[in-house]
């Protein structure tokens, strides 16, 4: 069964760094299109990035320039790093994937900007 478990969320100042990981739990996540997701309380669910199976990045523009989408296909982990956040930013970030089956989500970290 896969599962994809994320961590490194916590309570950062604006302008700092976090970097958010999701580990999945089966070798074919090398086959797997993953994505990272936020929802911020009141909101619907958006897209925050993408990096697909050949290594092909997206990005929301409200993230382009901040955060960088990255997957260690020999670790079944993707990586989220969140560079100068703004408490806009504050939400709780979910991990999306998806190869011939799925999709599959996490079951998301918080991420929260204040001072």
């Amino acid at each position: 069964q896969v599962q994809l478990v994320e961590s490194g969320g916590g309570l950062v100042q604006p302008g700092g760094s976090l970097r958010l990981s999701c580990v999945c739990s089966v070798n074919i996540f090398s086959f797997f299109d993953m994505a990272w997701y936020r929802q911020a309380p009141g909101k619907q669910r958006e897209l925050v990035a993408s990096i697909s199976n050949g290594f092909q990045e997206v990005y929301a523009d409200s993230v382009k320039g901040r955060f960088t989408i990255s997957r260690d296909n020999a670790r079944n982990t993707a990586y989220l790093q969140m560079n100068n956040v703004k408490p806009e930013d504050t939400a709780v970030y979910y991990c999306w994937g998806k190869g011939e089956v799925g999709p599959y989500w996490g079951r998301g970290t918080q991420v929260t900007v204040s001072s």
